[in-house]
């Protein structure tokens, strides 16, 4: 799956890793609906992290449309939320 970091670019990210991407997003949507800012700020970082590491940087000239984006580390709770689906930032 193709995702975008917001600022970043893109990543090829394979389905075998979404299992822990979605626990971090699980706790992100918990930590933004206590308002949880410190604890919202450690796991989008740790998210973003984690696809970093596990997913393949695509070439910059590469123009693949992104099946998933993902706010840019500096993003605010409230730029977040309305980034939200009821499943939170990843879907499943």
């Amino acid at each position: 799956m193709i995702v975008r970091i917001m600022g970043e670019g893109q990543l090829d990210v394979a389905d075998g890793h979404f299992a822990e991407l979605n626990s971090l997003d699980d706790e992100l949507l918990a930590e933004m609906e206590r308002g949880d800012e410190e604890g919202f700020r450690r796991t989008l970082g740790a998210l973003l992290e984690a696809v970093r590491r596990l997913g393949e940087p695509l070439p910059d000239d590469a123009l693949e449309p992104s099946e998933l984006i993902l706010p840019a580390p500096d993003a605010s709770l409230d730029e977040v939320r309305e980034m939200l689906s009821d499943d939170g930032l990843i879907p499943g």
